[in-house]
């Protein structure tokens, strides 16, 4: 079976959301003063970091779309947990449903992002292996504060996803050969 670059970025989208999922899981075991407190990360705390990573999902959807960046930095876009993830879910799957709906050859272009008074370019695939590498990072982080809180994090490897898919779509496949199976 052949994959192309638009299979495994869609591919990519769906593993994200479901990492995040995991995580989002866990989180709700912190109270929102826990998840807002300062833990040391990059951006402070963990409910931060999770907006910084829906900051990163939009401005390099933003620039895919060619739209430059949509949001700052360092601006907190949601503050309640509840929306955050919320917001996050629908971005990654907006981002899903688009990358669904381009062209093969997309992936074979350059996309341009600003960096500071610079423009630069990346190719479409570089650009988004950059984003999907920094959602991995970024829940790393998060993992690591909830470590030291004392709390187990969850399996959010890419092989756990990919067997987890396996298992579901095993299940769908033994599920509809025993509904034919029953039709007269």
């Amino acid at each position: 079976m052949t994959v192309t670059f638009k299979g495994y970025f869609i591919q990519q989208a769906d593993y994200q959301h479901w990492a995040n999922e995991a995580l989002f899981a866990r989180l709700e075991l912190l109270d929102d003063g826990v998840r807002k407190s300062d833990q040391g990360l990059a951006c402070g705390s963990i409910h931060r970091t999770v907006d910084h990573l829906l900051a990163v999902t939009r401005n390099w959807a933003g620039h895919l779309k060619g739209e430059g960046d949509v949001t700052g930095y360092d601006v907190l876009l949601c503050a309640d947990w509840r929306d955050l993830k919320d917001a996050l879910r629908r971005e990654l799957r907006a981002l899903q449903h688009w990358l669904e709906e381009m062209p093969e050859n997309y992936f074979e272009e350059r996309v341009f992002y600003p960096r500071g008074a610079e423009r630069k370019s990346l190719w479409v695939r570089d650009a988004l292996t950059h984003l999907m590498t920094r959602m991995a990072h970024h829940r790393g982080e998060v993992s690591a504060a909830m470590t030291r809180l004392g709390f187990a994090v969850p399996e959010m490897a890419y092989a756990v996803y990919k067997q987890e898919m396996e298992r579901h779509i095993a299940q769908l496949k033994e599920a509809e050969e025993e509904r034919r199976a029953e039709k007269p």
